[in-house]
C-alpha cells in the first residue's frame, strides 16, 4: 500500500472514530481509538480541519465533526431515492392542508430544498428544488437550529446573512427564545420574516440522538396561513413526522441519512 493511500485510510479511520453519544473527542482519545501516535493524529486532524471535515473547539480543545461532511454529502443525499419514502407522506400532507409542502436539509448557514410538493391552489408559494435560503429567518431553518447547541446557532448567525426581511440583524437573545418555543411546541414558525406576505411552519425529523436530519415544512401566503391556522398546521406536520419515524423507523432513516451525513452536529468551522 502506498504512503498516500495509507494516509487516506488513516484519515478515514479518524473520522469514523466519532460517534453519536459524544459531543467531542480529545487528541488523546482519538489517538487511542485509531491506535496511532499523537503526532500522526495531530497532522491528520490539522489537514481535516483545514478542509472543514473536523472542527476544534478553542475553549475545550475537543474535536468535532465539521460541516465539510455535509457539503460533500449533500449531492449524495439529493441522489437518494427520497421520493420512494418521503413523497407519499408529503403528498398526503399537502392534500390535507391545501398548501405547498417541502423537505430540506441544513447545509452550513442555509437550508437546501430537496423535494417540493406544490399546492394546487391558484395562489401558492413554492421553493425550487436545490434553492438555498438562510437558516436563521425561515421556519425550516429554525426547525433545524432549535435542536443544535447554542454555540453552533451563534456561529451560523455570525457567518450567515443574519438579517430579517426588513434588513434588521437577527438578535441572538430573541432567536434563542424563538428556538426554545420551537422545542416546546415541536415545530417552528416564520411569519413574514424572510419574505413579505409569506408564512411557514416546519418540524424536524430527528435521529435517535435528537439530531435534526431533515425538516418538513408547509408554506403559503399569509392571508391563508393565519396565526391560528399555523398552529393547526404545526400539529399536522408533527403527526406526519411521527408517522414517518414510526412506520419507516429510526434505524432505516438513519441508514438513509446519517450514513451520508455522519454525525454533523457540532459547531461550524
Amino acid at each position: 500500500m502506498s504512503e498516500s493511500v495509507r494516509a487516506v485510510e488513516r484519515a478515514i479511520d479518524v473520522l469514523l472514530c466519532f460517534c453519536h453519544d459524544e459531543r467531542g473527542l480529545s487528541l488523546t482519545q482519538i489517538a487511542g481509538r485509531v491506535r496511532m501516535s499523537k503526532s500522526t493524529v495531530y497532522r491528520l486532524l490539522a489537514t481535516l480541519e483545514n478542509k472543514h471535515f473536523v472542527n476544534r473547539d478553542k475553549t475545550t480543545g475537543l474535536y468535532h465533526l465539521g460541516f465539510g461532511l455535509i457539503e460533500a454529502a449533500s449531492l449524495v443525499l439529493q441522489e437518494m431515492d427520497l421520493e420512494r419514502w418521503a413523497l407519499p407522506y408529503m403528498q398526503r400532507l399537502s392534500a390535507e392542508c391545501g398548501e405547498t409542502v417541502d423537505l430540506a436539509i441544513l447545509d452550513d448557514t442555509h437550508v437546501v430544498y430537496l423535494l417540493v410538493v406544490e399546492s394546487v391552489q391558484r395562489v401558492k408559494i413554492a421553493a425550487a428544488v436545490g434553492e438555498r435560503l438562510p437558516a436563521c429567518c425561515t421556519a425550516t431553518g429554525k426547525a433545524f437550529l432549535a435542536y443544535l447547541p447554542n454555540d453552533q446557532v451563534q456561529a451560523i448567525v455570525e457567518k450567515g446573512p443574519g438579517r430579517y426581511r426588513d434588513g434588521t440583524p437577527v438578535s441572538l437573545p430573541d432567536l434563542y427564545r424563538d428556538l426554545q418555543a420551537t422545542r416546546e411546541r415541536g415545530f417552528a414558525i416564520s411569519e413574514q420574516e424572510y419574505e413579505q406576505d409569506i408564512n411557514a411552519v416546519a418540524a424536524p425529523i430527528l435521529d435517535a440522538g435528537g439530531f435534526p436530519m431533515l425538516v418538513i415544512a408547509i408554506v403559503g401566503p399569509s392571508f391563508r396561513l393565519s396565526p391560528e391556522r399555523v398552529q393547526a398546521l404545526g400539529q399536522a406536520i408533527r403527526k406526519t413526522v411521527d408517522s414517518i419515524t414510526c412506520e419507516i423507523g429510526l434505524l432505516t432513516l438513519s441508514s438513509l441519512v446519517s450514513r451520508t451525513i455522519p454525525s454533523s452536529r457540532e459547531a461550524l468551522p
